[in-house]
Formats: structure tokens, sequence, C-alpha cells
């Protein structure tokens, strides 16, 4: 009998049309025309589906598709793509010029194109400035293209603060009601981000002591080897805190931490994350510098290169972090007791994004020949190479004595499972023509989220300018202490 897990069976969608505004940007042109070709490709699209681009650049279809092969090309050289392949995808893909915001723009092209769909579930994509969100979506009522049961997808960051957020997420609610607007974070389309709610509470092994009483601390690390580069004049108005850790890093620390919801249907799913982000120790101006650390990358070596400091790259002076580390508590009673660490930086020596759980040292350690007996962690890898390990202590064999080693227990995601897997777009895009809100966060989630937290952590601590360091264990214990 073999092992090998099985093809994976992609079971169709119905037929849609997707909006994407903003379609000659990096996101569209990264991610979501690629994610839809594999979703093409895998027979998940009906052939009746249109994809409609829309943006304030002037070309027509053949143009639009022709930038869209050669940004395929580009983002993913590793992958060959059959040009009849793409030509017969190509087909469904059209476009609009169209400033979205403008009040007196021009949408009967729009119109043209979606004119016959009103049967087709209706999707539009909001890939712009979140600043956009609310007049792209009165300009949708206002031109008579948004149709019954339409959906919006809203990209990350909403707002700078708890104001811009609720302002935005009002204007967008006087269009859409809330189960048709789907706040995306990408991070929850990851397979291993979904595999944390299986793991947990789908092995009996590790509920049980999955709570402060057997648990040290918890590590939460996003580190980027890249640095601001051609994305610095958007990041300077986000930094590490609103691009990466009040949605990405807390999405992530909910799904750790939340307590066994009743099934998984998408609000009792989001219900529980709830709970843990209400009880999240507040973090104010009096604790704020025993909490928290900010950094900004400086110029110095990367891939055998010189790279140019987060100033360089902006072209000016800025006090926007590049690095942040938090550290949390959660003030229930499973987590009371056991903190947990946030980092994400740019430029850091390596990408990695990993979750790990450290578990308390045995109570009395058999073999003591002066070594510290080091801990048993599991350490959930999110990127790259996917994958669960449980690092343990066993003894090494041979002869000699009882000697020790640390050996891990592995589940490599690549190994286990053969076949290609759909990538956190892909899935989550399907997602919001299924109607499937599990994956994305709802309004109350993310008010609770944090502006209040960004705020505090701006005003609270001065940045110092220097060279940031890959975040390491050692870090984390340094400061515990």
């Amino acid at each position: 009998m073999s092992d090998a897990a099985p093809s994976p069976q992609f079971v169709p969608v119905s037929a849609f049309d997707l909006v994407v505004f903003g379609a000659a940007g990096d996101l569209s042109l990264r991610k979501l025309i690629p994610s839809l070709f594999h979703r093409w490709r895998d027979n998940q699209i009906p052939a009746e589906s249109k994809i409609i681009g829309a943006s304030r650049t002037e070309m027509d279809d053949e143009a639009f598709r022709r930038l869209a092969l050669e940004s395929f090309r580009k983002f993913h050289p590793e992958e060959a793509i059959d040009d009849d392949e793409w030509a017969n995808f190509a087909q469904q893909i059209f476009y609009a010029p169209l400033d979205a915001v403008s009040d007196g723009a021009d949408w009967s092209r729009l119109t043209r194109l979606l004119a016959g769909g009103e049967d087709k579930q209706r999707v539009f994509y909001l890939a712009l400035a979140p600043g956009l969100y609310g007049a792209v979506s009165a300009n949708i009522a206002a031109a008579g293209i948004k149709s019954a049961g339409a959906r919006i997808v809203l990209e990350k960051p909403i707002g700078t603060d708890s104001k811009s957020a609720q302002a935005i997420n009002d204007a967008v609610g006087a269009v859409f009601e809330e189960d048709a607007i789907f706040r995306i974070d990408h991070y929850l389309g990851k397979e291993t981000v979904q595999n944390l709610i299986v793991l947990r509470f789908m092995n009996s092994l590790f509920e049980p002591v999955w709570n402060a009483n057997a648990i040290d601390h918890i590590e939460i690390t996003v580190a980027e080897s890249i640095g601001s580069g051609g994305r610095a004049s958007y990041y300077d108005n986000a930094g590490a805190l609103r691009d990466m850790v009040q949605n990405h890093l807390l999405q992530l620390l909910c799904l750790v931490a939340m307590e066994p919801p009743l099934d998984l249907s998408p609000d009792t799913v989001r219900d529980e994350k709830i709970k843990v982000l209400r009880a999240l120790r507040p973090i104010t101006r009096q604790n704020v510098r025993q909490a928290t650390v900010r950094g900004q990358y400086a110029k110095g070596a990367a891939d055998g290169e010189v790279a140019p400091s987060y100033a360089e790259e902006l072209g000016a002076q800025s006090d926007t972090e590049t690095f942040v580390a938090i550290k949390t508590n959660i003030d229930n009673w499973r987590w009371k007791g056991a903190p947990i660490y946030l980092r994400t930086g740019k430029r850091m020596q390596e990408r990695r994004s990993e979750i790990i759980i450290q578990f308390k040292d045995v109570a009395h350690a058999l073999v003591n020949d002066g070594t510290p007996l080091p801990p048993t962690r599991m350490v959930i890898r999110l990127q790259p190479d996917e994958g669960v390990r449980l690092l343990l202590v066993t003894k090494d064999p041979g002869p000699g004595g009882m000697r020790l080693r640390y050996v891990p227990l592995n589940l490599s995601y690549a190994d286990a499972f053969k076949a290609r897997y759909p990538d956190a777009y892909e899935r989550l895009l399907m997602a919001v023509v299924r109607g499937d809100l599990a994956l994305f966060m709802r309004r109350d989630e993310s008010r609770r989220r944090g502006p209040g937290l960004t705020a505090s952590l701006r005003r609270g601590r001065r940045m110092q300018r220097r060279s940031i360091p890959t975040p390491q264990a050692r870090t984390v214990r340094r400061r515990r202490r």
C-alpha cells in the first residue's frame, strides 16, 4: 500500500465575473492573475467567467493580456507556461481603462463588459490604497454595476488608526453588507496556517498540553531578507507595525491561542479569535518601553553585496520602523504567565516565517553532566519549506554512557505531499467566489486588532537606527530575563 498523498481533487466554482481595480499594479500582476491562471488550469474556473482588469493606464484587451503574460514569466521564471494554454486562458481576460476614484470617470467600457452577467457571481477586488476604498465603493454603486449578491475584497492595512479604519469600513459598509465584504490576509490562506487548527484540535496528543501549565513561551517570527525596494514610498506610510504586525502576526497569534471552536463555520471560528484579541494585555505609554523594540535597517552586507539603508532606498530620512519586536501576554485561564513574542523585520539574514512553541523544562534532569538540557520545542514553519518539527531530547546511540542529542521529528509538506497544492491567493480567491468567510476578517476583528497598538508603539519609543540582526531565540531569552 502506497503512503503517497493522493492528488488533490479541485471542485469547480460557479461562473463569476471578477473586476480587479488597480489591475496594472504589482499585486494584480504578481499574485492575482497568476493565481487565477493556476485555478483555471486545474479546471476550477468555468469558461463563462470573466476576469476584468481596471486601472488608469490606457491599453486595450490584447495589451493587458501581453502585460499579464510578461509579468507571469518575470515573477514565475521557474514555471514553464505553454503558449496555447495561456492563449486559451487569456480569452477570459478583459480590460477597462478607468479612474475608479473620479466622480466624472467613464464607466461605460466596464459596464458593457459586465452586461448580461447579472446571474453570475460578481466580485470586485480593490488592489488599491485603502484610502480609496470608500470612493470606489460609492462609484460602483453609482455606476449601477453592483448586482445582487456582489462581493468586494479589501486588502490590508485598512486605515492608519481607529478613526480612519472606522471611516473606511463605514464607507464600504454603506454600499456592501458585512457578509459581502472580504477583508483579505493572505497568511490565512497558507496551508500550514490552516493546518494549525487541525494540528491543535484534531490530535489528542497536543490539546491537553497547549496551555501555560506546559508551555513556557511562544515565538512568532516573520523575517524578510529583502528591503523595501520599489515599495519604499508605500512602506513609509505603513511600516512593520501596520504592514505585518496588526494583520499577519496577530492572525497567527489568534490561531495559536484561541479556544476550541464548536465547529468550523466562519462566525464560530472568528468569535474565538475575537476572544483572544480581547484578552491581550494592553500596551500603554507606561509599559511600551519594556514590551517593545523598534528599529530600522542600515547600510550593510547582503548576499555578498553592499545593500542600501532604508533611508537611501526611500530617498529621505524617516522614523518608520522596518523591524519590531513585541512581548505580549494573553490574560486568560489558558495563557496566563506564558508570554508571546512577536517579531518581524526587513533585510534580515534570511527569509523565514515560523511559530515556535517552547515547552517548560523537565522538573528533574536524570542526566546532569553540567550541560543545560535543551527544551522540547515544536517549530511550525510557514515559509519557506512548509512543515512541522518536534524537537526532542533522545539518547545518542552507542556505548559510552548516557549521551543526549537534540533530534527533530520532521513533517515536511514537500516530502509528504508531492502534488502541487493551491497557494494562499489561489485558495482565497476561490473562497470569495464560494462566499466562504472563514478565512477572512470580520469588521469587529479588524477593529479589535489594534490601531491603538500601533499608536502606542509609535508614540512610546524613539527608534534607534541601527543594523538589525536576524531574530534568534537568544534575543527572546535575554528579554525574558
